[in-house]
């Protein structure tokens, strides 16, 4: 039998109730990896456990919050002391925030953003990289997006927290330099997720599914499980070479500026 891209690893992954977090707890089970499913919906963590074993993988949920601290630290030593190790950290909790204009927006909409998608992606480098570093290796990535990247993918809290999540790779990188430990993000595009829901199902019943992700060179939106093997790429000693680095997963849609089809060759 052959093994698997993460086997025997243990993996921690936030936001694993629904979506991408959900996709990549079960294509990390499905390789091998021990799963520890972590997010605040204890019900959604259920059946990405269901779903996880029925596929014959390992897995447990934990349900709290992944940017309270004391929370943060507490999974990641439990993991350690129950299952052994931690190999794999994969930060991927977030939350949208409002979508209101720059200058409606309030101070107290930007905390909940930036605690939950930036200081959650800090406290689960933190507190994992502690662990890998006496280990000697271990991979962290982090659920970025193209809004982190430029204008026009998210409301302006969400887009500089997702900025921040880049920049705070790769200076997490460079702080861990020759301990072993990688540290990358992953920036999707338009995936249908529960996050994305309200426009896929705006589109739906306007009778214009057909213009869903008409901007990219695919013509498409992303599913999740997509994210989830550029995931399990960065998880596994495929990329052992990868470091401090952001990959963008858009179906090439900030491959461009904005033109006029069929304006430019």
């Amino acid at each position: 039998m052959v093994a698997g891209r993460l086997e025997g690893k243990r993996a921690i992954i936030t936001g694993a109730a629904s979506g991408i977090g959900r996709a990549s707890a079960v294509r990390f089970a499905a390789e091998g990896a021990h799963v520890v499913a972590v997010d605040v919906s204890s019900e959604g963590l259920v059946r990405t456990v269901e779903e996880i074993e029925r596929g014959g993988g390992r897995a447990r949920a934990v349900s709290g919050d992944a940017a309270d601290e004391a929370f943060v630290e507490r999974v990641v030593a439990s993991c350690v002391s129950d299952l052994g190790g931690l190999e794999v950290m994969f930060a991927n909790a977030g939350i949208p925030g409002r979508s209101v204009p720059l200058l409606q927006l309030s101070a107290e909409d930007w905390l909940p953003v930036l605690k939950v998608n930036l200081i959650g992606a800090f406290l689960a480098i933190k507190y994992a990289a502690r662990v890998m570093v006496a280990a000697g290796r271990g991979s962290v990535l982090c659920t970025a997006s193209v809004a982190g990247l430029r204008s026009g993918a998210g409301a302006s809290p969400y887009s500089a927290s997702k900025a921040g999540i880049i920049n705070l790779v790769q200076t997490a990188a460079n702080a861990l330099a020759g301990t072993g430990v990688r540290v990358n993000a992953i920036c999707p595009g338009l995936i249908e997720t529960g996050m994305t829901e309200s426009i896929f199902a705006a589109a739906r019943a306007a009778g214009k599914e057909h213009k869903i992700g008409q901007l990219n060179p695919l013509k498409r939106a992303g599913q999740p499980v997509e994210i989830a093997d550029t995931a399990l790429f960065l998880a596994s000693d495929e990329s052992s070479y990868v470091n401090g680095a952001v990959i963008v997963a858009d179906g090439g849609l900030s491959s461009s500026h904005p033109v006029i089809p069929g304006r430019l060759g």
